[in-house]
């Protein structure tokens, strides 16, 4: 079974204006919600694909009760741990060609809290595989990835993480066994500039040698991504389309590719199917559909360097 983790999960409040006026009465000319967070699009998109998962993490409240609805309705197995206080919400404004954020607050999430959740990770199996993406809550610190991964890697599980920052640095000191940093990630995880693909490989290349990570994939947008693993140094180029929707693309392509991984053991392939996600998802105004990624998969090309 595939597990997807969410510590910090969000109603999504997406509304539509005509034009935005700061301080003054602005209508909405349409909105939806619906559940999200990073982990939790994951979940989305892997039974978009043809995939099963269950989805871990903390909810709380009233909109934490819209989350796991929502997932059940959809048919996505959950699991979560009920918090005091209520999940938050993310207001995602589109006026014309921009688009205006506003998050909500983060619960607190107790120490007992966080206990459970890895007493809840304690059972599961080796043949299992942990998905950690998204922020922080501000009450979890930051070495928290870190010790999920370290903790699943003694319990002989493979650890997915996607995330930035902070966290990311310090989950790979614990050897996860997949990351999706973009190119800017990467070079902030050194400290350090990119000039190139070659930086980008070598800097892929130390995560592999000196953290022993298995696989990881820089995403560069329209410009594609490279692979440097087990599979080998991969240069991929990108589906041609014309962005409409950036949330939830890099989740797609996490998705895509351990969803190709777990089909057929084969990197490349899996490389492949992350790109094709990730742009069927930027390309559309939801996530991806299957036959979308599939649709696409033939433009995502693939060079052995």
């Amino acid at each position: 079974m595939i597990y997807t983790i969410t510590l910090n999960p969000a109603i999504d409040y997406v509304v539509q204006v005509d034009q935005f006026t700061a301080g003054g009465l602005n209508r909405s000319q349409a909105d939806y919600k619906e559940a999200g967070g990073k982990g939790i699009n994951v979940s989305r998109v892997l039974q978009r694909l043809g995939g099963e998962s269950t989805a871990l993490g903390f909810v709380g409240g009233f909109t934490g009760k819209f989350i796991t609805d929502y997932l059940t309705e959809t048919g996505i197995l959950h699991d979560f741990i009920q918090l005091k206080e209520d999940t938050r919400i993310n207001l995602k404004m589109k006026s014309g060609e921009e688009e205006t954020e506003v998050n909500g607050v983060s619960p607190k999430i107790e120490s007992t809290d966080y206990q459970q959740l890895l007493d809840q990770l304690k059972q599961l199996k080796q043949e299992d595989v942990v998905i950690l993406a998204g922020s922080l809550p501000t009450s979890l610190s930051s070495s928290t990835y870190r010790e999920i991964v370290a903790q699943l890697s003694e319990q002989g599980i493979k650890a997915i993480v996607d995330t930035s920052g902070l966290p990311l640095q310090e989950a790979i000191k614990a050897s996860p066994t997949f990351i999706k940093p973009n190119h800017h990630e990467l070079a902030e995880l050194f400290d350090t500039k990119v000039e190139g693909e070659q930086d980008i490989i070598h800097l892929a290349k130390r995560l592999n040698q000196e953290y022993k990570i298995q696989h990881v994939l820089i995403s560069m947008a329209k410009d594609g991504a490279i692979y440097v693993g087990d599979g080998g140094v991969l240069r991929l180029t990108a589906p041609v389309g014309q962005a409409v929707h950036s949330v939830g693309a890099g989740d797609s392509a996490v998705a895509g590719f351990i969803y190709k991984l777990q089909q057929t053991g084969y990197p490349q392939e899996a490389a492949q199917y992350a790109v094709a996600s990730g742009s069927a998802t930027a390309f559309s105004k939801t996530l991806c559909t299957k036959e979308e990624v599939e649709a696409l998969l033939p433009q995502v090309q693939i060079k052995q360097i």
